[in-house]
């Protein structure tokens, strides 16, 4: 099996590690990781890594995202989504008399550089264990405040339906940002409660939905995105020369010209289109930090990206 990035719709009701099972079984490999979760209610792209190219994956879990959603104010629940338990729900008057001002001031409030304190029921581990199985066990969880960047919160359009307000939203965030807290936040500052009620994520870094398949489609050979490409689309390119490309492939460094180097790990390719590795410049010199055998070197294990995506 070729190696390289799959980029999957996921569907409502499956979780990731369902989307990861199902693609190892279409690409006849055990090795198969995410760049980070979604959760089941949730819609959108998952990025998947197959082979050698799950070695890409830690340098996409940290990229900027995407998100269509819809926020009901009028009730919050025990999840910040509408798969929890609803705690208190305002009367339908005091929704209505929301004004408009208001929610654009609410929204305001919850963009740019802000302290988002994460729901319960996420993924992030406490003492080695996710949070959201120690709710489930019944214990009291409380995550501490943490920073993220709203870079875009954007109000499209709101709707009053049965006594709630329903708003769609686009966000645009950092990685580590929970959407349904947004949701829990602004529903608090309005003081009628809020909560989630749908999320699609519509980009990650440079990769975008329009080009995933859904995954009850998934064709993995024509789908997949070769670790030349994708290498390069996240980290640039370094075009190398043949001797270049033995030399790094047998761990040496190599000479380049200082004016053209980046901060930050590059693309290596071979003048064949391979991907060679990854370099960081070092003054007039590229060093490897991974290298990436042909595809049929690659070692067929397990391995599963354990970074968590947080909606």
């Amino acid at each position: 099996m070729t190696s390289g990035l799959l980029l999957i719709d996921k569907p409502q009701g499956w979780t990731s590690h369902d989307a990861v099972a199902r693609t190892r079984r279409l690409a006849g490999t055990r090795k198969v990781g995410h760049a980070g979760t979604l959760d089941p209610m949730a819609t959108g792209l998952l990025i998947l890594g197959v082979d050698s190219s799950t070695r890409l994956l830690t340098y996409i879990v940290g990229l900027d995202k995407e998100y269509l959603a819809t926020i009901r104010l009028g009730a919050s629940t025990t999840t910040d989504d509408a798969e929890g338990e609803q705690l208190v729900r305002a009367p339908a008057e005091t929704v209505a008399a929301i004004r408009p001002g208001a929610v654009e001031a609410g929204i305001a409030t919850l963009t740019g550089f802000i302290s988002q304190q994460p729901s319960a029921v996420s993924a992030i581990k406490v003492d080695g264990k996710r949070a959201y199985a120690r709710v489930r066990d019944g214990e009291d969880v409380e995550l501490p405040a943490r920073p993220v960047t709203v870079s875009v919160f954007e109000l499209l359009s709101s709707t009053a339906v049965d006594g709630f307000l329903d708003l769609e939203v686009r966000v645009v965030c950092s990685s580590g940002t929970y959407i349904r807290a947004l949701a829990r936040d602004l529903g608090a500052a309005l003081g009628v409660g809020g909560h989630l009620t749908s999320l699609r994520r519509t980009r990650i870094g440079p990769f975008r939905l329009e080009a995933a398949q859904p995954l009850d489609e998934l064709d993995v050979a024509s789908a997949l995105i070769g670790p030349a490409d994708a290498a390069t689309r996240l980290l640039g390119r370094l075009d190398l020369s043949e001797q270049q490309a033995i030399d790094l492939g047998h761990g040496k460094r190599i000479t380049v010209d200082p004016a053209g180097s980046q901060a930050g790990p590059i693309a290596a390719i071979a003048p064949d289109g391979r991907l060679i590795g990854l370099v960081e410049y070092r003054g007039d010199q590229a060093k490897s930090l991974i290298n990436f055998p042909p595809d049929e070197a690659a070692p067929d294990k397990a391995t599963l990206s354990d970074q968590a995506d947080v909606t």
